[in-house]
């Protein structure tokens, strides 16, 4: 399908996505946080959706999602021993930027998610602090790096140096353009099981490396996806759940220890907090022309995934444990 103008999440326009990015020594994570929309996004919800393929993980606020179908905070990804200062941080931001909280009204909801970057990182020692999440939210932009940066930078996806790896799709409906992007963390996968384009080239890289290390999986991948379309949040249900596919392309049979997580969410209808109206108009796709959207979530999960190993760089962190990345191979091990 054709390709958004950035190949990447932030093609849906509003999106922005920020890194801080830690890299010295043993000490290789980040933060990466995704903005949804270029408004108060408390005061104005958007439409979101999550589905676990399976749960392996400590992500926080996806009750509420599932129960409200809605989305009011940015959303942070980072390591897993982090979740609770990305959380707290997250609160801060809100409550500075929305002086009703917990006042005149509600609390919030904040949207958090993680994969383990153990190996290669340091993550005992606990780096993360809040001005991490702040930095990370400021410098969301339009457009980002991709590879070992912000909360990829420690992350290890099928045996090779993974992370961030973004993409897009364009779909046309009544004769206009519509956008959808995806965003992943890849943290997952055995080298052993990896398919680039159809070939199953793991084999091959591990030959190379002469790696005899097979290991459990227990990786994880958390897959962010956002549109313009109008979706009701059941049919953005539908849509995100297509992101298995896509993850699957790669060789991928989600392992028992691998936390999957897929969040959508869709700007295309306004939620307000303060809503006057009893009953609300909500723009719908014709689900008979749903299709295509599931070829574009598929697609484009498969593209950031492999989007993610391309751009990242061989890695040596705690304890000198070594990973390599796909592009110290990719033309050893491709007729092309």
């Amino acid at each position: 399908m054709p390709i958004g103008k950035n190949n990447s999440l932030t093609d849906v326009p509003g999106v922005k996505v920020g890194h801080v990015t830690l890299d010295k020594d043993s000490i290789k994570t980040g933060v990466t946080a995704i903005l949804p929309y270029d408004k108060n996004l408390f005061r104005e919800k958007l439409i979101c959706a999550c589905h676990v393929i399976n749960g392996f993980g400590k992500s926080t606020g996806l009750v509420q999602i599932e129960e409200l179908g809605t989305i009011e905070t940015p959303i942070i990804l980072t390591n897993t021993l982090s979740v609770g200062t990305a959380y707290e941080a997250l609160v801060k931001y809100m409550l500075n930027t929305n002086e009703d909280i917990g006042k005149t009204t509600g609390t919030v909801n904040p949207i958090i998610c993680e994969c383990n970057d153990g190996y290669l990182n340091d993550i005992r020692g606990l780096h993360i602090k809040d001005k991490h999440i702040f930095e990370a939210i400021k410098n969301a932009d339009c457009t980002f790096e991709e590879g070992n940066v912000g909360a990829g930078t420690g992350m290890v996806c099928y045996g090779l140096k993974g992370g961030i790896g973004s993409s897009s799709r364009v779909i046309n409906l009544d004769n206009k353009n519509y956008n959808l992007g995806v965003l992943v963390l890849s943290n997952f996968g055995l080298l052993d099981d990896f398919i680039l384009h159809n070939q199953h080239i793991g084999p091959k890289i591990k030959d190379i490396i002469k790696s005899t290390k097979e290991t459990e999986e227990k990786g994880s991948i958390i897959t962010i996806v956002a549109t313009d379309i109008p979706l009701s949040y059941r049919q953005l249900k539908r849509v995100i759940k297509r992101a298995y596919s896509g993850i699957s392309k790669t060789g991928s049979f989600t392992g028992n220890g691998s936390g999957e997580i897929v969040i959508g969410f869709s700007t295309a209808n306004i939620i307000r907090h303060y809503e006057e109206k009893d009953i609300l108009d909500i723009k719908v796709i014709n689900e008979n022309k749903i299709d295509q959207i599931f070829k574009a979530v598929s697609e484009a999960t498969e593209e950031s995934i492999l989007n993610s190993l391309i751009c990242s760089n061989t890695t040596i962190g705690r304890d000198g444990h070594k990973i390599y990345s796909l592009k110290d191979f990719i033309n050893r091990i491709l007729p092309y």
